[in-house]
């Protein structure tokens, strides 16, 4: 029977609170407290960064637990094991006695062992006359026991983390992919929009990738690229949409012709204005399968390119400025300030500035562009009206009158593909044949 548990390392090994805490753990363990040691030390290693183990120090401490017969540690058996340093190097496949006696400071250090060392610092038990152990001096296996839940939970979190990393890797390589393909359809198809900015915005991104990353930080970036590939996917689709010209019920196709917007539309185009302003299911459907995000600034500059004489000239960089060449423009189409105002409160100042600037694009083709502008906020108002779809046919309307055959084909609108660095196989994809019509 043992006379007496020592608490302290021998020599000059100095006695540490985490090594008191361990000591306290190993006497607190229920009696029927029961693990299997491979299990456990499966996951001591599989947690071991976060435990603070080494891999030379789990090569000890799978070692120790060879010296252990049984495979079951029991709280109410001996787990006491004394092996030599000599006998542990050997099972530690030749390990050096400097090293082994670093890392066995470590598991120490860890609460994986406790020390029990004799008065001359010598591991051996002591027997009685039947075999039983009463004493022995070597390293106790009991935190292993103790801790055994805690390193089962140590290691499912481990685990849950790399499985959390793994799946964002996969989402951020797949955003990768797909942006970067997108935006090179967009270019070889000839989609309306500043694709050279939305590159650079694309590459600000990924050049905060450094070689190795947390996991927070990829959330982070793949939350950046989810909103440019909505951004993207968005436009493309719209353009998309555009091709079909039936499709759209706010296309430019049909205009009011009565250049009196107080009386009722009883001419021939006026009373197909009308009819266009009850919409149809087929109508309210396509409306409400259009995008519900705000169109793009840049997409609308480059459908509307006159908006530029609006703004006398100066660059169109903000919604502030096309809302005030908006204003301009009523002035100079003669819309009354009564339908601008109403068209501001129904549709909202930046949706009415583009559809006021779209109405100018196309200003040779309508008649009364008040009577116009009163239609539409008439169908805004009954949420058949969006502007996706006028600002994209007339970006196709700009993209067919750059494909006219009177331009030679050595100088096919190079000026439209955006200024960027492209890679030379992307260049080759634009010598092409252009988008089927």
């Amino acid at each position: 029977m043992q006379t007496h548990i020592t608490t302290t390392p021998f020599g000059r090994r100095a006695l540490t609170l985490g090594q008191i805490s361990s000591q306290v753990a190993a006497k607190a363990m229920p009696e029927a407290a029961l693990t299997n040691k491979w299990k456990t030390f499966g996951h001591i290693r599989e947690a071991r960064e976060l435990i603070g183990a080494t891999d030379r120090g789990l090569a000890i401490l799978n070692a120790l637990l060879t010296f252990h017969r049984e495979t079951d540690l029991s709280a109410e058996s001996e787990l006491v094991v004394w092996p030599s340093n000599e006998q542990l190097m050997a099972r530690a496949n030749g390990m050096p006695p400097t090293t082994l006696r670093r890392h066995l400071a470590v598991l120490v250090d860890c609460g994986l062992i406790i020390r029990r060392d004799s008065p001359n610092g010598k591991r051996f038990a002591r027997r009685g006359r039947g075999g039983e152990v009463e004493q022995a001096y070597g390293f106790d296996l009991s935190p292993i026991v103790a801790r055994a839940s805690e390193f089962a939970d140590l290691a499912e979190t481990v685990q849950a983390e790399k499985k959390a990393f793994r799946v964002v890797r996969e989402r951020l390589t797949l955003l990768r992919r797909d942006i970067s393909k997108m935006i090179e359809t967009a270019i070889e198809e000839h989609v309306p929009g500043n694709w050279g900015r939305v590159l650079q915005n694309y590459r600000s991104i990924v050049e905060r990738l450094p070689r190795t990353a947390p996991r927070q930080l990829l959330e982070d970036i793949c939350v950046d690229l989810e909103i440019l590939h909505g951004d993207i996917r968005e436009v493309l689709e719209s353009f998309v949409k555009t091709q079909n010209p039936d499709a759209n019920e706010s296309h430019f196709g049909r205009h009011i012709q009565n250049s009196n917007p107080d009386q009722s539309y009883e001419s021939k185009y006026g009373l197909r204005e009308k009819e266009e302003a009850g919409g149809g299911a087929a109508e309210t459907d396509n409306v409400r399968s259009l995008p519900k995000r705000d169109l793009p600034l840049s997409i609308v500059v480059n459908a509307c390119p006159n908006v530029t004489d609006l703004s006398g000239g100066n660059e169109v960089r903000y919604w502030r400025d096309l809302v005030a060449a908006a204003e301009t423009g009523r002035k100079v189409l003669g819309i009354s300030p009564s339908a601008w105002q109403e068209a501001c409160e129904v549709m909202g100042d930046q949706q009415a500035a583009i559809t006021l600037v779209a109405i100018y694009q196309r200003t040779d083709q309508i008649s009364s562009a008040g009577g116009y502008l009163r239609n539409l906020t008439d169908r805004a108002r009954e949420g058949k009206f969006s502007t996706w779809p006028m600002i994209m046919a007339l970006a196709r309307a700009k993209l067919e009158e750059s494909r006219k055959p009177d331009i030679a084909p050595a100088a096919t609108k190079q000026d439209d593909v955006p200024k960027m660095p492209v890679s030379d196989a992307l260049l080759k994809t634009l010598q092409k044949p252009r988008f089927r019509t």
